[in-house]
């Protein structure tokens, strides 16, 4: 809220700039143009199934311990700038989408690890950048993650993959990673050209997979992107990994547990009404 200004003004301005934001560069992407409620749609209730579960790629499902120590490497030991290059690189990820333009995330991965180290004096070139980052492609799943996705496709469950990763890049991952055959579909952001949290981002994967926004659940090990999704008329549940922490900001997911598993055990026991 603007000086002098009362919370029906602040709340007006809102509005239109999100009418705007709805009518012009949604209209214009040809998406759909309904944020201005995306984030006012009401959940399915938390007792019923979702009837398609997305799941967040890198730390939910893959173990990143082995890329950064090959980071860490290239940063001169430096495992204490890692948190800076992830929150630097999805700053930048986010910058791209504000800014209408697109990079593979793998790019500006590379990038803005190249940043981190010349703001520490640290020289990388753009051809080590890319080699410490490479073991992207190759990482395990966590101990809990194959166990977990086996018992929800068995329970009927239908599984896809969403991720800020290229399509080349969330393909090798899950054929690595041997989860290939756990997965109806593995969807990227590179279709869309615009990174999660975006809203766009979830009602485009819900319209792929001919769902309604509501009947989707995304399951992630990070607080920005359960809050897109509950922005965007999702159901969310948090796999709190270590260093994983929801946005204060934004509504609790229905379901919050340490690991795929206990996730999985919720979702079990919401009944066999699940989708076609």
């Amino acid at each position: 809220m603007l000086p002098g200004q009362d919370s029906d003004s602040a709340n007006a301005s809102d509005n239109s700039r999100r009418n705007f934001l709805a009518t012009s560069a949604g209209v214009a992407a040809g998406m759909l143009p309904a944020l201005a409620t995306a984030q006012d749609q009401p959940a399915s209730p938390a007792n019923t199934r979702p009837k398609c579960l997305f799941f967040d790629v890198n730390e939910t499902l893959l173990d990143l311990e082995a890329m950064k120590e090959s980071v860490a490497q290239a940063l001169n030991g430096r495992a204490d700038l890692l948190p800076l290059w992830f929150t630097t690189m999805l700053q930048h990820s986010l910058v791209a989408t504000v800014g209408d333009h697109y990079d593979d995330f793998g790019v500006i991965g590379a990038a803005t690890l190249q940043m981190v180290a010349r703001n520490h004096g640290i020289e990388l070139s753009e051809e080590a950048a890319r080699e410490a980052i490479a073991p992207i492609r190759s990482l395990p799943p966590h101990p809990d993650v194959k166990p977990a996705l086996t018992q929800l496709k068995q329970a009927g469950y239908r599984m896809v993959t969403l991720t800020n990763s290229s399509q080349a890049g969330v393909d090798a991952q899950m054929k690595n990673a041997g989860l290939n055959d756990l997965f109806e579909s593995r969807l990227s952001i590179e279709e869309l050209q615009m990174f999660k949290p975006h809203t766009h981002v979830y009602k485009w994967a819900a319209r792929k997979m001919k769902v309604q926004p509501e009947d989707c659940m995304l399951i992630a090990a990070h607080g920005w992107d359960i809050a897109g999704a509950l922005w965007a008329g999702w159901r969310g549940a948090f796999v709190s990994r270590p260093g994983a922490q929801l946005y204060p900001l934004a509504r609790s997911p229905e379901i919050i547990e340490p690991d795929l598993q206990r996730v999985a055990a919720q979702l079990i026991q919401l009944g066999t009404d699940c989708c076609p």
